[in-house]
């Protein structure tokens, strides 16, 4: 390597005297400037790649345990979140099957109230033709016109006026006995208004039984049975 020529030496014809402390001040500027102008060598750059490499790694080292907690904590953030979609999947389930029972009580209300609306008023309609008839044989029976072999004496009668009892809501309502006894025992028609006034009654509470049945839906063994 080549050095810089130094121009600060004494010159003797210039009559500088030249003392230690002359000599001191050269080295102390000349000492930087070396240490600035000579290049490192291969086990000073050796050194500063080990220096280098290691604290290299010590940062990665830091910085992938610094990365483990952040993943530690993004899954502590996650499982809670995981288990509370799980428990709102669970809940809109429930929710949805609740919604389609309630449609379904819904829907079977519906046709429950239809259906019993017509039978009820079939079995009005009944009733009320079976009155018609049963006023008719009472006038005739009562009628000062006819003789009394003409005239109903409930022996001979069918005690199915138009086959009312026949008649599959007449057969629910048991009319066929109740008119045996209207045509063995009724003679002054009292005994037909008190069942034709139960027979009322009873058509008003076969609708109510019939619909809370129907609400309640078949039990298990009608579900059964029908298998």
């Amino acid at each position: 390597m080549i050095l810089p020529r130094w121009n600060i030496r004494p010159d003797p014809q210039g009559g500088w005297i030249w003392t230690r402390e002359s000599q001191r001040q050269i080295q102390e500027i000349k000492v930087p400037v070396m240490t600035r102008t000579c290049l490192p060598s291969p086990e000073t750059w050796s050194f500063k790649y080990k220096e280098i490499l290691t604290e290299n790694r010590r940062t990665a080292a830091v910085l992938e345990l610094e990365l483990e907690k952040e993943r530690q904590r993004v899954l502590g953030y996650r499982r809670p979140l995981v288990s509370q979609s799980q428990q709102l999947l669970a809940e809109r389930k429930q929710l949805q099957k609740e919604r389609e029972e309630v449609e379904k009580e819904k829907r079977r209300a519906v046709q429950s109230g239809a259906a019993e609306e017509e039978w009820h008023q079939k079995a009005k309609t009944l009733l009320e033709e079976l009155e018609l008839q049963l006023v008719e044989r009472q006038e005739a029976f009562c009628s000062p016109w006819l003789l009394p072999r003409e005239r109903p004496d409930g022996d001979g009668e069918e005690p199915a006026p138009q086959g009312g009892p026949k008649d599959p809501v007449g057969a629910e309502l048991g009319l066929e006995e109740d008119l045996r006894d209207i045509f063995s025992n009724d003679r002054n028609g009292k005994l037909m208004w008190l069942y034709l006034r139960y027979w009322q009654l009873q058509v008003t509470l076969q609708k109510h039984k019939r619909a809370e049945e129907a609400l309640k839906g078949p039990s298990p063994m009608q579900t059964l049975e029908k298998k």
